[in-house]
């Protein structure tokens, strides 16, 4: 697992140096706090490390974090859904830098596109985050955050990689800026022959991805300061088709087929904060915008594509004060507005559809006696397409004085608007749907402790997490001849509980370690009453234990990882296999190291999945076998 925070710093006015403050999350509420003054359950992976074990895919980083879950169609690019504590792929909310980039026709983020490359850290936050980040933060959040420039100074950075199945990956940044701004701008060209997805037939299934991403910070004036993001990603990859023929022996199964999917995405935002009252009240006002579109092509012609949007403005006020004669205590108080309005276009339907939502939204951070931490917010949507929605979060944090033990818990509901296919999608004879579904709704919470032993060198944390799920959106079917299928807000209830463990060791001499373990009970309604059957793709039982070590000066260092996971359902259309099938167990071992030739260059290389384990993520897919990369970075 990947623990460490991301530190924030600031300089001295007396002394001119830099100051590092304590590790802090942007994502956990509306405002910034530090990491260990929230009582929600987070995890922060650093640019740093993604880096030093040499992951070059987001999703692969997340396999390594407690209560996530991985499916990928698959080779590295093709369509990658993750799970976060048994909730649906649409259930967690993706930003990039702030920007919510969930597609407008699934719900789903495709993680398949999503190359680590100058990323600064990737916050993650366990449990409903609606109140703050609305509808599709349900289960949770994940938002990448990428690298800004540092300021009085130019950096160029360049990266190479070469490997199996003609891969090969090229990286360029160029960073920095002046005495008032920064300014970071990277590119990265990844592409693949891939290999046979299909156990039939011999056709390598690959992929190209091209992605561009910037960002801008300018202080007007020591009060205001103005920021801009860009993101645009070009990308291709080739899949393979299930065989629904009629009478073939490979009904059900994937077949080597002429099929690709493309996609372009583009993402921005501008923002401007004003800080005032000597520090006590912040103002800020947001835009952001987002493009995404896809075609489908089959033996070369273009088949089908849809185009979704999203356009975001908002405003917030924080007004910070301390009550010293009451409990030593200091307080924020945050509002704020938000209007979000989305469209899509299906080249099926010559329409485009649209809806629009207006949420206020208000937090409160509370600080008592230096060791209890509480944070509330609450949120009110309004919806012109469907039921409006309250939500609301509750946390908190104790800090056990003399100790290094940290109690923390969170409660909080959370909705998932019905995506654009499920309220106005069609598909001839076949699927037609349902405008008049409501959010699906859920109430959650967890508990747990965390504590360091032998001075802080081990730190573990235990957390126990419970979550329904009520007006899940399912798939209903019509009877004879035609059974064609809608979808309906369903009863009953889908029920998420289980518990995760994570352990970090930093020992002296280079030496470090990090363990995860989560065991994960997820049940799905059905509609013979009371029995319950566990939901798809999420194991039971998963985890990862990973080390590494730095010697010679720090200019050498060696690392290996574990990734488990248990055996899990999924569905199968094979008539003679029953509906659910059970995709085995498997354990993946990677290993790399890397050396620095000098303070400019550095060579490295990795071996994954050494000892060539054959297994599925989803039914009929195959996943990589054993593959070996080498590379130079460079910096300059």
């Amino acid at each position: 697992m990947l623990t460490s925070g991301a530190k924030a710093q600031e300089t001295s006015a007396e002394t001119g140096e830099t100051i590092m403050l304590a590790p802090i999350l942007v994502t956990a509420g509306l405002t910034p706090i530090e990491q260990e003054k929230t009582g929600r359950a987070f995890t922060v992976i650093t640019g740093e490390e993604l880096e030093a074990r040499q992951i070059r895919y987001v999703a692969d980083a997340l396999r390594q974090v407690p209560g996530f879950a991985v499916s990928r169609t698959g080779a590295p690019g093709g369509v990658t859904q993750v799970r976060v504590r048994g909730a649906e792929a649409n259930q967690l909310l993706v930003m990039i830098d702030g920007v919510e980039v969930n597609e407008m026709s699934s719900g789903e983020f495709d993680f398949g596109g999503l190359i680590a490359d100058d990323i600064d850290r990737i916050e993650i936050l366990r449990g409903p985050q609606s109140a703050f980040w609305g509808s599709n933060a349900m289960a949770g959040v994940v938002n990448i955050i990428t690298r800004r420039g540092e300021r009085n100074g130019f950096t160029v950075k360049g990266r190479s990689e070469t490997g199996t199945d003609g891969t090969f990956l090229g990286g360029l940044s160029l960073s920095g800026g002046g005495e008032n701004y920064d300014m970071a701008l990277s590119g990265a060209w990844r592409k693949s022959d891939g290999f046979n997805i299909s156990d039939f037939g011999s056709e390598k299934d690959g992929d190209r991805n091209a992605t561009v991403n910037g960002r801008l910070t300018l202080d007007l004036t020591p009060d205001l300061t103005v920021e801009g993001t860009l993101r645009y990603v070009d990308r291709r990859n080739a899949i393979d088709p299930q065989d629904f023929t009629w009478g073939s022996p490979t009904y059900g199964y994937v077949v080597d087929g002429d099929e690709e999917t493309a996609a372009r995405e583009f993402f921005g935002s501008l923002s401007a904060t004003h800080v005032s009252l000597d520090g006590a009240l912040t103002q800020k006002a947001r835009f952001t915008g987002g493009d995404i579109h896809r075609d489908y092509f089959q033996n070369g012609a273009r088949t089908s594509w849809n185009d979704g949007n999203r356009y975001t403005a908002s405003y917030q006020a924080t007004y910070a004060f301390e009550t010293p004669g009451f409990l030593g205590a200091s307080h924020q108080i945050t509002g704020g507005y938000e209007w979000e309005r989305e469209t899509f276009l299906p080249s099926h339907l010559d329409e485009t559809f649209s809806r629009d939502t207006n949420s206020l939204v208000a937090e409160y951070r509370g600080e008592f006696l230096d060791q209890l931490f509480l944070n509330a917010g609450i949120r009110r949507d309004w919806n012109d397409r469907f039921s409006n929605a309250t939500t609301y979060s509750l946390s908190g944090a104790w800090k056990i004085p003399d100790t290094t033990t940290r109690l923390h818990a969170s409660v909080g509901t959370g909705v998932t608007k019905p995506t654009f296919f499920e309220q106005f999608g069609y598909v001839p004879d076949s699927f037609t749907g349902n405008p008049d579904l409501t959010p699906e709704k859920s109430l959650g919470w967890d508990i747990g402790i965390e504590h360091g032993f032998f001075g802080g060198l081990l730190i573990a944390d235990i957390t126990y997490f419970n979550q329904n799920l009520t007006d899940e959106i399912i798939t209903a079917y019509g009877g004879a001849p035609d059974y064609t299928s809608t979808v309906i807000n369903g009863d009953g209830k889908s029920r998420r509980q289980g518990v995760e463990l994570s352990a970090t060791l930093n020992l002296f001499d280079g030496f470090s370690a990090s363990a995860s373990y989560t065991y994960t009970d997820a049940t799905e309604q059905t509609s013979a009453g009371d029995e319950r059957l566990a939901e798809v793709r999420r194991p039971r039982h998963s985890g990862a234990v990973n080390a590494s070590y730095t010697f010679l000066d720090q200019r050498a260092r060696v690392f290996g990882e574990v990734v488990f996971n248990g055996k899990m359902t999924d569905q199968a259309f094979v008539p003679i296999l029953p509906p659910r099938v059970t995709l085995d167990a498997y354990t993946v071992v990677n290993i790399g190291g890397s050396f620095k030739v000098n303070e400019h260059l550095e060579v490295f290389g990795r071996i994954e999945n050494l000892f060539d384990e054959d297994y599925q993520e989803i039914f009929s897919y195959n996943a990589p076998g054993r593959a070996a990369f080498v590379g130079v970075r460079g910096t300059f």
